[in-house]
């Protein structure tokens, strides 16, 4: 077995073949974040799950994803990222096969909670394993891979699920967006196993603060559940109460965050202004963006009676928009424009949702009227989103780097299981009065939360890290 002390020795075609593991272990994750958009109402007419499943199916995997994100890079310090690598593809393939073959909401919840857990301990490991493994050269080919390999995945994972639905292969309906992930899996795990190096300078004195991560999911399943079933089912004691041990918890967070030897966020990082602003964009922004993504395809399919795979090829507008932005933000502009370029995706973004709101309150809408607006909306989205992480960042200390960036992959997680539960009750408590005046109190309620993050960008870092 190869040794992570050999690089000069390692060849060129062992190097490219972890590459493409990593970048498969990415792409899974990708893909699986975003297939529920279009199968959503497939699934829940199917499984009678009704609105509370379609609210549940992608914050599920995120909050699971978030809350563990952080914890699973320091285990892959702890306990090795080969272990932690096989642990978390093996995992991720289980949990898909449950999700598949799932009889149940409650099952598939479940399954989809237990996907983002394996995925939040898979994905950490593949940076820190190339980081390890390759020479400087090699690293910069890898990087410029992710970003191609990552937006062809976000773009990937609705169309999947549009044909795969609409084929409807061997009768399976929505279940082969699952299934697949049993091939990919095991030929993962297998090619893990044999080109994956040893771990044999892992530090075991790694600490972990267990607690701030069992507080913080305590936290989030708390306001989550609330929130959906409040807005399902009506809001009796339950969901308030949920609510506020939610809220309790989180105060319990914050006092374990300010005394723990360990903390997950290094409190240096909450006492930089920049930082913590940029931290608020990103939660405001990402919740009202995800938010609207996932209710865009709810109004197509049920506003327009558009077919699932006819709503993936609608859609491809806006991701096409979102990663051709995000490419231009990381290719150049963001060390350019530093915060203003956050603040001109905002604004973009601001004027695609308006554009769509006089479109929706125009009779007769349709796909094709649509796409421009939808680009316009992913050229915002793509500008923004890429930008404000690597800008908060950029009065942050060399040795917070790790931290911060940590901090900011597990906000942007669980802002999107926010935005997407929120948003979405925010949607159907609206239909009562018809899809399309739905639509319409969705994108002003994401117009007015996009316009409140507006100030606190002018207090993020002037330049990027």
């Amino acid at each position: 077995m190869t040794t992570l002390t050999e690089p000069a020795r390692r060849s060129g075609r062992l190097m490219w073949a972890i590459l493409g593991l990593v970048l498969l272990a990415d792409a899974l994750d990708v893909i699986d974040a975003t297939v529920t958009n279009i199968a959503a109402p497939t699934i829940a007419g199917e499984l009678n799950g009704g609105e509370s499943l379609i609210k549940w199916l992608g914050p599920a995997y995120m909050l699971a994803m978030g809350v563990l994100l952080v914890v699973g890079g320091r285990l892959g310090d702890k306990f090795g990222q080969r272990r932690l690598f096989l642990i978390g593809m093996g995992g991720f393939t289980v949990a898909s096969a449950v999700a598949g073959f799932a009889s149940s909401p409650a099952l598939l919840i479940a399954a989809r909670v237990a996907q983002g857990a394996f995925g939040a301990l898979l994905i950490p490991q593949g940076m820190a394993i190339m980081t390890k493994a390759f020479d400087r050269g090699m690293l910069a080919k890898a990087f410029g891979l992710f970003g191609p390999v990552l937006g062809l995945s976000s773009v990937g994972g609705p169309v999947l699920a549009g044909f795969v639905i609409s084929a409807d292969v061997f009768g399976l309906s929505w279940r082969p967006i699952f299934l697949i992930n049993i091939i990919l899996g095991v030929a993962g795990l297998v090619m893990a196993v044999r080109i994956l190096p040893r771990d044999d300078d892992v530090d075991r004195s790694t600490v972990i603060d267990g607690w701030a991560s069992g507080l913080l999911a305590v936290t989030m399943l708390g306001l989550l559940y609330g929130l959906i079933e409040g807005s399902t089912n009506g809001w009796s004691a339950l969901p308030i109460a949920s609510i506020a041990v939610g809220v309790l918890f989180f105060a319990a967070f914050v006092y374990r965050q300010r005394t723990a030897t360990h903390p997950l966020i290094t409190p240096s990082l909450m006492k930089n202004r920049g930082f913590t602003s940029g931290l608020v964009v990103c939660l405001v922004a990402v919740a009202a963006g995800s938010g609207l993504l996932f209710v865009l395809s709810l109004f197509l399919q049920e506003g327009l009676h558009v077919s699932p795979k006819d709503t993936s090829f609608g859609l491809v507008p806006l991701t096409l928009g979102l990663v051709a932005a995000g490419f231009a933000a990381m290719g150049g502009l963001v060390a350019k424009f530093g915060r203003r370029l956050v603040f001109i995706g905002l604004t973009v973004d601001l004027l695609g949702c308006g554009w769509v709101l006089v479109l929706v309150a125009s009779a007769g809408t349709n796909l094709w009227a649509l796409a421009p607006a939808f680009f316009v909306i992913g050229v915002g989205i793509g500008l923004s989103f890429a930008t404000i992480p690597t800008v908060a960042l950029g009065d942050a200390k060399p040795d917070e780097a790790g931290s911060a960036s940590g901090s900011f992959s597990s906000i942007q997680q669980l802002a999107s299981a926010i935005g997407s539960a929120a948003v979405t009750s925010i949607f159907f408590q609206a239909t009562a009065a018809g899809v399309d005046h739905a639509m319409k109190v969705t994108l002003i309620v994401v117009l007015a939360l996009t316009v409140l993050s507006l100030p606190l960008v002018a207090l993020m870092p002037r330049k990027a890290a």
